[in-house]
């Protein structure tokens, strides 16, 4: 029997669950068992569970078969729990190092109360950590052990489960089970802390309470379902009556339902406005049901609020409300004439275009800060084209990369009168970054963010942690990306990274990335043809070399003598390097190509024809080995920095540890990896499988369709993904050459 019983219900939270159960798994007290509870969560929460379960034999997974809500889906892990205490904690939240060390400490220290309340310090996207604003009822000062009698302030408290531990034998005697619907803490809260007859507190902040910058809770939800807090303190109140020893607490808790009434009636984004009024009335009828006799009211105009409650006048409180909104309204004023003047700066001629009518034909596409026609971006429109030719599809690309974009597709120059239009009026707006500040989200259009790689290094407000990797504004970047409609994922890993790092309110799509289509769907014909394109010899075997941008690194310079390399390998092997597109062009590759084993391809324009062309793949960090493993072929990482690399610019995971393929950290080894058959042996295609299981979830050669058929023609449902051990990728070189 453990010692403490964790219960953590998940829904709808893949992006959050795994650092929360890092930070419990990862605490220095281990008498404890976890259950987690998928909520028949429609996302991939179940999966990281079972994932995290089948490392850690203390972690036990319910998966229920329907969605029941997080108060029933904590009781379902109630009827699990085995520990001498329960505690719960939300699924996006964390626990502090330390903490299960020092809330088991102080439960031995005060003879196990009934139960133990400790803090939480709320964290936000930013970085800042405030803690609980009423701190100071935590004190351990007085008694160790007391009953709620003798400091009734701890009623005071936000009405939370999860900030506490609970004897279990405690719990059972008294029956206490979660409601469903909204405000479900509220009658357990109030339930246990009055029959409480012993309670400590801790004086230690355990629990870190994210505050999700994209809501994700029901405080920020405009629905009927705020009416639940009616059927909330009618249990509450039952509770009271079935125990008429507590019948003391009458005036506290009538005063706590009448301010959890009126908070659900004054703060914006709760109730449609058609159902205020009737809230209002059933309010009034509860507080007149409830008022205790002798009750008095709170001093000024909070009183008023509950004397106009009383008396069930709702137009004088709402012209009482109208009327303090006055001064809130001012200051809302100051800031639209602000957002005015920053429009005003966009021009004339954008702002008489945003005025028209949105084009439902008309379709914009960028990548790469308009740096030419490519990846996902290129894949969609090209797809658009086969199943909507009566989209109009423009690319927007700046002046000097104009010459990148295909003969027959029609392009504007980021800046231009024409580019003004087509951004103010198109429907759907389509890129791998983000569009530059300016551009206005107008109501009616559709921004899909197509991202461009699966992120092994941290992207996003992860980059905060890593000041020498970025000087972004973390606030505009946030910004920017409310205006995402849709945000693509190639795999499962991704989708849990990016809806962290991006916390705003757009609709994840798990398509696979559109770009990778051709690596499953590409023929014998087209990968000859692509190596008889970079003139390759039907007999040499071809390594792509692509190393990653380093932060710490003003331009690309190969991290490898090259023209050794080429010459310790012999005539039989081809280089094809491509340096990264941050890096402007250097003459050092033209050089090297002299010798004609050495072909510079930073310029090509299709990465993925590269792909088609390699016998394998060498890099680094860079995402190219994400893509390239949906090919099937030998990947081999050379990383002679990876420390340095991991410390300026952080990874979400240790490619040491789980690399694609054999791992060489210095030239010399990377010779003798490439010169043997360990670059393509039994061990270095094991390494391969494990890493395809878990990155190449989606990409099955119809990622552009399932993005094309849900964001521009609208329809409800993706088409299946073929399972990875079903899937036949483009055919090698040495086998393409015997089937054409």
């Amino acid at each position: 029997m453990p010692r403490l019983t964790l219960i953590v219900p998940a829904y709808n939270v893949q992006g959050y669950i795994g650092e929360c159960l890092d930070s419990v798994l990862g605490q220095d007290f281990t008498d404890f068992e976890v259950i987690g509870v998928d909520d028949c969560s429609p996302d991939g929460s179940g999966a990281i569970l079972d994932t995290y379960a089948a490392r850690d034999d203390r972690l036990r997974v319910l998966h229920l078969t329907e969605n029941v809500g997080l108060g029933r889906a904590r009781n379902a892990g109630l009827d699990q729990a085995t520990g001498d205490y329960i505690l719960f904690l939300d699924s996006d939240d964390t626990l502090a190092p330390g903490s299960l060390s020092a809330i088991a400490a102080r439960l031995d220290a005060t003879g196990d109360p009934d139960i133990l309340i400790y803090d939480y310090t709320r964290t936000y996207w930013d970085g800042r950590l405030l803690r609980n604003k009423r701190s100071d009822l935590m004190t351990e000062d007085g008694p160790a052990v007391f009953s709620l009698t003798e400091r009734p302030q701890l009623l005071d408290l936000l009405q939370i489960v999860w900030n506490k531990a609970y004897r279990r034998d405690f719990v059972t005697r008294h029956g206490f089970q979660f409601p469903p619907g909204y405000y479900e803490d509220a009658p357990w809260t109030y339930s246990s802390l009055i029959a409480a007859e012993r309670i400590a507190v801790l004086d230690r902040s355990c629990v870190m309470y994210r505050q999700r910058r994209e809501g994700g809770n029901i405080l920020r939800t405009v629905s009927r379902k705020h009416f639940d807090v009616f059927d909330q303190y009618d249990r509450v109140f039952a509770f009271l009556d079935g125990r008429p020893d507590l019948d003391s607490w009458r005036p506290a808790l009538f005063r706590k339902m009448v301010d959890h009434f009126l908070t659900v009636l004054e703060k914006p984004g709760r109730l449609p406005r058609n159902a205020r009024a009737e809230f209002f009335h059933r309010a009034a009828k509860d507080y007149r049901a409830r008022l205790p006799e002798g009750f008095e009211r709170p001093p000024g105009g909070r009183g008023y609020k509950y004397a106009l409650l009383g008396v069930d006048s709702y137009s004088a409180f709402f012209g009482l409300t109208r009327a303090n909104n006055v001064r809130h309204r001012a200051r809302l004023g100051g800031q639209a004439r602000i957002g005015r003047a920053k429009r005003a700066a966009l021009g004339v001629f954008y702002r008489s275009q945003l005025r028209m009518p949105v084009d439902e034909n008309l379709a914009v596409f960028s990548a790469y800060w308009g740096r030419g026609y490519s990846c996902n971006p290129a894949a969609i429109e090209a797809e658009l084209g086969r199943l909507a030719p009566q989209v109009r599809r423009v690319w927007a690309v700046r002046s000097e990369h104009r010459d990148r974009v295909p003969k027959g597709v029609e392009k504007v120059i980021v800046g231009s009168r024409d580019y003004w239009a087509v951004m103010a009026r198109a429907k759907y707006l389509t890129n791998n970054v983000n569009f530059g500040d300016t551009i206005v989200k107008r109501q009616g259009q559709i921004h899909l963010q197509t991202h461009h790689g699966t992120p092994l290094k941290t992207m996003g407000l992860d980059q905060a942690q890593y000041p020498a990797s970025t000087n972004m504004d973390m606030e505009k970047l946030l910004r920017r990306c409310d205006r995402w409609d849709f945000s693509l994922s190639a795999n499962r890993f991704s989708t849990t990274v990016w809806e962290r790092v991006y916390p705003c309110r757009y609709t994840t799509l798990e398509t696979g990335y559109p770009r990778n289509d051709v690596l499953v769907n590409a023929t014998a014909a087209d990968v000859v043809a692509a190596r008889r394109e970079l003139g390759l010899a039907d007999g040499a075997t071809a390594f792509l070399y692509m190393p990653t941008h380093r932060e710490y690194e003003k331009s690309f310079a190969p991290r490898l003598d090259l023209s050794k390399l080429a010459e310790d390998l012999g005539p039989d092997v081809t280089l094809l390097v491509r340096g990264h597109y941050f890096y402007k062009p250097t003459g050092r590759l033209a050089e090297l190509q002299a010798g004609g084993r050495i072909i510079d391809v930073s310029a090509h324009g299709d990465v993925e024809q590269l792909y088609l062309a390699a016998d394998a793949l060498i890099t680094d960090y860079s995402s190219a080995m994400f893509d390239y493993a949906n090919l099937d072929r030998p990947i081999v990482i050379h990383a002679d920095d990876w420390e340095t690399y991991r410390v300026v610019r952080g990874t979400y995971f240790d490619l040491m540890a789980e690399p694609p393929g054999a791992v060489a950290t210095t030239q010399e080894r990377l010779t003798e990896i490439l010169g043997s058959k360990e670059w393509c042996d039994e061990k270095a295609a094991a390494l391969r499988a494990a890493f395809r299981e878990r990155f190449c979830d989606y990409d099955d050669g119809r990622a552009a369709e399932r993005v094309v058929r849900k964001v521009f023609l609208g329809e409800e449902t993706l088409l299946p993904v073929v399972p990875l051990a079903e899937r036949t990728p483009a055919p090698s070189p040495a086998e393409a050459l015997t089937q054409v």
